[in-house]
């Protein structure tokens, strides 16, 4: 296919994902030069397999043993790998054709579904509500969620924090319109937090583990209690379509990696700090908070994530309200 074809409605679209999904932020995407797929995939046997994933997680640990492309192999399937900041940059990634399956938060699947994105929910890991947290410096003057009211709060826009810091809030007796939110991207934010440019800052892990190791600072609050933190795996609804043995092959490949991860925390730190860049005592304190046990998308979860999306229509953070039902797979 010639990266040359362009579908005329290509601009509006592209501006309303970046409103829905983080705003001001330049898009990944276009920053790699990717152009977007037209039409459907012309046949169901797949030659690449394409995985979106983040610095951190049971996908990362899934890329450095190769035991996927293993797999694949005898299907003359090929497997590829690209990282990316955060759950809503992968989802413009899915959304431009650049990748076919990826790992995001609670929050992104919500935001990319109001903007349009055609992806459905394949499976999700459990509960991690230990994982993310709203942080302060250790001698900042703030003790409590309640004390945030007209300080300036950074987050990643549309990321699973988004979540925690609404539910957070509103716990508290606040709004969202009683903080000034700050939306940056990890690096960025922890640059502004260490610097004093910020208040607070709404981060998962592995960040989240990493300035806890090598900072000074304190917990206001995380998701224990208010939100869930599922980690889930989408793929392209195109993608999905045509190859669901492809993506189931994924699915089982976690599980058989969840079964020994759920044990193996020190193990999963020794064998991710050589990859992430992050030292072994920043990755077991994440990997201890980390959830294991893949399981398909089931009715509950959809309902949880429902209630998001109505969160977010509410507060008019999403464009337009969204059936969260319409994005899940039916292999």
């Amino acid at each position: 296919m010639s990266s040359n074809t362009t579908d005329p409605r290509e601009p509006m679209r592209r501006r309303l994902l970046e409103r829905a999904l983080w705003g001001g932020v330049s898009l990944a995407v276009g920053a790699l030069g990717i152009a977007p797929m037209q039409g459907a995939l012309a046949q169901t046997h797949v030659k690449t397999l394409r995985i979106g994933y983040q610095k951190y997680g049971t996908l990362v640990l899934l890329r450095a043993r190769g035991t996927l492309e293993k797999r694949l192999a005898d299907q003359g399937i090929a497997v590829t790998w690209l990282e990316f900041p955060a759950g809503p940059q992968l989802l413009e990634a899915l959304n431009a054709g650049a990748i076919d399956f990826g790992t995001v938060g609670e929050t992104p699947p919500i935001f990319a579904q109001a903007a349009g994105v055609d992806f459905v929910y394949v499976a999700n890991e459990p509960p991690a509500p230990k994982s993310e947290a709203i942080l302060v410096p250790r001698h900042s003057p703030l003790t409590s969620v309640s004390q945030l009211r007209g300080k300036k709060v950074a987050l990643n826009r549309g990321s699973n924090v988004h979540y925690l810091l609404v539910r957070a809030l509103k716990q508290a007796g606040l709004d969202y319109t009683d903080i000034h939110p700050v939306y940056l991207a990890p690096a960025d934010a922890r640059a502004a937090f260490t610097q004093g440019g910020i208040d607070a800052w709404v981060i998962w892990d592995p960040y989240f583990a990493a300035i806890e190791q090598h900072t000074e600072v304190r917990v206001l609050a995380d998701g224990t209690g208010l939100v869930d933190n599922l980690q889930f795996y989408l793929a392209s609804r195109r993608f999905a379509t045509a190859a669901p043995h492809v993506v189931q092959a994924v699915i089982d490949s976690l599980a058989q990696l969840d079964a020994w991860a759920k044990t193996h925390p020190d193990e999963i730190a020794r064998e991710l700090a050589p990859i992430t860049g992050l030292d072994v005592a920043t990755l077991a304190v994440a990997a201890r908070r980390a959830s294991y046990g893949v399981a398909q998308v089931n009715a509950p979860v959809l309902a949880g994530q429902q209630t998001i999306a109505d969160t977010f229509s509410e507060l008019k953070l999403i464009p337009k309200p969204i059936a969260v039902k319409d994005a899940q797979w039916l292999a």
